[in-house]
């Protein structure tokens, strides 16, 4: 049967203290919300439908690409009737599938397994065993072992609340059947609100086959209410990351203090320390090592390149066989060519950088265009903005800056020219010469320092 997905995403989350609605608080550097419903398009659904309501157009504009179809829950009277307001768009040959913008662990294998139970005459069911069932619904089993209904926390009795099988609220339905118990459902309960877990019930009335799935693990199912269940889940996912990549061969220095907030692709013997942050898409080369404290966010890294400890990598290449910092700075459209070396305090932002170039120490390069074997001296600037505009600088290949220069842009610097230390530069430098740009040192007699008055 064709799928279509339906997700539920109109709670207000109160117990976040937040102004930020609970499905839109981020969880590796993605909302909750776009966690579940990348799972979902994982599954090739021909639609899927997202029902919000609290924070309204705010959830719709956070994920306004995500190309779903936006279904607004007003007023909000329970999950039963926020699926409801789906079903019209549903035909009735169509699979449902109800998930959680706040459940965003859930797996694709999970759901595959799910969705295999459910057809025609079937309805799947995903529970999960705790003994600390808190709020969650309980599924009550009949002494056959089959389930006979879904009660909720507020309205189960002292047997059912010893049960240990809780609803995770996800389930696959075909549409026809499902459409027709949402209609028929009440609210003659402690919440006054229309469940949609009470349609486990209509199907057993109905002679349809109800199949449960346990969750195979529970930290997948689990919801998000408040922070401490965020951070819990942030947890989750850093292990589970981190495990993924050491079965694929990277070595992890900790898992407990690697944050992959972003699709990884690696090559072979690449060394992850402690505390790095990985962030949206990132490619890292063959032998890669990236020391502690790093930052790395939308860039390539090439094969055998060492990123020393506590740089920022933002949005830049970085070719192979390269020396990083540490404390170096990379900002966007950056280039580093091979064997280029990068120091401690250094700044490349907007430029590129020739084979074996070098800036090791105390450097800011922005908007350059270098060649091969330029060296750029202790505390060099090239100063590209002028209060209004950013120029551009050229330097030519095996260009020696000396230490604390000033180059001025816009500039071009012919190959092989050195400039000597303290020069601030402001036109073109020829090849192959000595340029110096400073004035000349005058010591003068008689001057004396000042002296402070006394008080009296």
């Amino acid at each position: 049967m064709p799928l279509s997905v339906v997700i539920l995403a109109a709670g207000e989350g109160k117990r976040m203290k937040s102004a930020l609605p609970k499905v839109l608080q981020p969880l590796a550097g993605r909302p909750l919300l776009k966690h579940v419903i990348d799972t979902a398009r994982e599954l090739h659904p021909t639609a899927v439908h997202v029902v919000y309501g609290h924070g309204g157009e705010q959830v719709r504009g956070a994920l306004n690409d995500a190309g779903v179809s936006w279904i607004r829950q007003q007023p909000r009277l329970g999950t039963g009737h926020a699926v409801l307001q789906a079903m019209p768009q549903i035909a009735d040959d169509q699979l449902v599938l109800v998930l959680y913008g706040d459940v965003p662990l859930i797996s694709r294998a999970t759901l595959t397994q799910l969705i295999a139970l459910a057809g025609p005459r079937s309805l799947g069911l995903l529970s999960m065993r705790t003994d600390t069932a808190g709020g969650y619904g309980r599924v009550v089993r009949g002494a056959n072992g089959r389930v006979l209904r879904v009660v909720e926390h507020q309205d189960a009795n002292a047997r059912e609340l010893k049960l240990t099988e809780c609803n995770t609220g996800v389930l696959a339905a075909p549409a026809a059947l499902l459409r027709r118990w949402l209609k028929r459902l009440g609210n003659a309960n402690s919440q006054r609100e229309y469940y949609l877990t009470d349609v486990i019930a209509m199907a057993v009335k109905d002679k349809i086959a109800v199949r449960p799935l346990v969750a195979p693990t529970l930290t997948e199912v689990l919801g998000v209410n408040d922070k401490a269940q965020l951070a819990y889940l942030e947890s989750a996912w850093r292990q589970q990351t981190a495990h993924a990549l050491m079965l694929a061969g990277v070595t992890v220095a900790d898992p407990a203090r690697l944050d992959v907030r972003g699709p990884l692709t690696h090559g072979a013997d690449v060394f992850l320390d402690v505390n790095v942050v990985i962030e949206g898409r990132v490619v890292l080369g063959d032998g890669v090592h990236i020391g502690p404290g790093c930052v790395i966010r939308d860039s390539e890294i090439g094969a055998g390149t060492e990123v020393f400890a506590y740089c920022v990598i933002d949005r830049a290449l970085i070719g192979p066989d390269c020396n990083i910092g540490p404390f170096a700075r990379f900002r966007p459209s950056s280039m580093l060519a091979r064997g280029v070396h990068i120091g401690n305090f250094v700044e490349v932002k907007n430029s590129q950088l020739g084979d074996g170039s070098k800036a090791n120490h105390l450097a800011y390069v922005g908007d350059s265009e270098l060649g091969k074997r330029v060296n750029i001296g202790a505390g060099t600037i090239i100063a590209n903005y002028d209060g209004a505009n950013k120029h551009r600088t050229v330097i030519g290949d095996d260009v020696h800056t000396g230490s604390n220069s000033v180059l001025v842009a816009p500039l071009t610097v012919g190959a092989g020219a050195t400039i000597a230390a303290g020069s601030t530069v402001i036109d073109a430098v020829p090849a192959g010469k000595l340029t110096v740009a400073r004035a000349r040192q005058q010591v003068i007699e008689g001057w004396q320092r000042p002296v402070k008055a006394r008080k009296p």
